[in-house]
């Protein structure tokens, strides 16, 4: 059996990070019913030397977006990295998810062996399609998504596996 490269990216995808949102929801009530500082949640990093809350979801949203874009052949858009909310980092998280599901199954499928390239900075990563779909973009979106349940879950937020695994 071929594995489908859009039933691997774009719904598994859309649904990590439609849980991240529910759980934004759930902190964002938190907040309110505590009168606490969302900025303290949103800075919020579990080491000194790890990003902080915001940046964790904002990455989580540019891999996915990324990888599908990527996959397909188009452009990758660009998002400003400017989110100050939970509000505005769920904008985010629907805008991400609005795109990726934009794609339809032949846009994605038979991309396994396609060649893909990341720059950071100057230097290049080369990969195979079903590389890069399995073997980066998806462990790195659940990476993120898992350090701001964690984040989270450290402050106090009243969330559990259900809430990370959602309904796959």
């Amino acid at each position: 059996m071929t594995i489908s490269m859009y039933q691997a990216s774009v719904p598994r995808l859309a649904n990590a990070l439609r849980n991240l949102s529910n759980v934004l929801d759930k902190a964002q009530a938190h907040i309110d019913t505590k009168k606490l500082d969302a900025n303290v949640f949103l800075q919020y990093r579990l080491f000194p030397d790890m990003l902080n809350f915001t940046r964790q979801v904002q990455i989580a949203s540019d891999t996915a977006k990324g990888v599908v874009a990527r996959l397909a052949g188009v452009d990758i858009p660009a998002y400003e990295d400017s989110e100050v909310s939970i509000e505005e980092l769920k904008a985010r998280i629907t805008k991400t998810i609005t795109f990726i599901e934009g794609f339809k199954p032949e846009q994605i499928d038979g991309t396994e062996d396609k060649d893909i390239v990341t720059k950071r900075s100057d230097k290049e990563t080369h990969y195979k399609g079903m590389q890069f779909l399995l073997g980066h973009a998806i462990p790195n979106v659940y990476f993120h998504a898992s350090i701001a349940f964690s984040i989270l879950r450290t402050n106090g937020v009243e969330i559990g596996k259900r809430d990370y695994l959602g309904n796959p």
